[in-house]
């Protein structure tokens, strides 16, 4: 973990009257798993948004894997190596599993004509889309339809759309949102394995998950960076608690 795979500077979006990021600079170093913590409204999917392309800065600048993204579309960072998963499920819900995950594929590739036939018939793309299934354990739901799966085995079939455009680095946005104690579980134990093999930047509300898995974390409140460190720096700072963790003097 020596140099940033992802840095940015300045980073500045406003909506009217409200800062929503304001100068945030932060850097994601290579084969990190980098937590962007805070209370509500801090500006953490405005944050990354602006990151995947969704949204664009007002100013401040984007470089990612050696180039300035700062102004491609989302399409080109995908290629370059972004992918993102959202705090709400952006699926297809009356295909399959291997269906959703078959396109990606097919998108990654740069088909773009006769799209669901392609995906849905030709051998190769569901070939390597049953393999992103099996690397998030839903290797035996690959033929029920989605509406048919849990919420939590919907966050697995997310990652396994991102991990099919073959990322550098994945955003993921409240990955561990509306899960139950056993799917969380499920879910720390993937990120684990996944943070070995890609750089992650996660935005996560559930704090023991981040202090499981985040190699550092940054903290957000009003859209700009108050502190980034470790996990045992970020439970020593006292204006992470006052701001965030609500623990000031009494």
């Amino acid at each position: 973990m020596n140099e940033p795979l992802l840095k940015v500077d300045g980073l500045t979006k406003r909506f009217g009257g409200l800062v929503a990021t304001g100068n945030l600079s932060l850097d994601v170093l290579e084969g990190e798993l980098h937590a962007l913590i805070g209370p509500n409204g801090a500006g953490k999917t405005t944050f990354i948004s602006q990151i995947a392309g969704e949204l664009h800065q007002d100013s401040g600048t984007i470089h990612f894997d050696g180039a300035e993204i700062s102004r491609w579309t989302t399409p080109a960072r995908v290629q370059h190596g972004l992918a993102r998963s959202f705090q709400i499920t952006q699926l297809l819900p009356d295909y399959s599993v291997l269906d959703n995950v078959a396109l990606a594929v097919q998108a990654r590739r740069g088909h773009s004509y006769q799209f669901f036939v392609d995906a849905r018939k030709k051998r190769d793309l569901r070939d390597e889309g049953r393999q992103h299934l099996e690397r998030v354990g839903l290797g035996n739901r690959a033929d029920i339809v989605v509406s048919e799966l849990s919420h939590g085995e919907q966050k697995q079939l997310e990652l396994a759309i991102a991990l099919s455009t073959s990322p550098r680095m994945m955003l993921l946005d409240e990955p561990m949102a509306g899960l139950g104690t056993a799917e969380c579980a499920l879910m720390i134990d993937l990120l684990k394995v996944l943070k070995t093999e890609i750089t992650i930047l996660l935005v996560e509300h559930d704090m023991d998950a981040v202090f499981v898995l985040a190699d550092r974390i940054t903290v957000l409140v009003n859209g700009e960076r108050i502190a980034t460190g470790s996990a045992e720096e970020i439970r020593a700072n006292d204006a992470v608690r006052v701001a965030y963790l609500g623990e000031g003097d009494s």
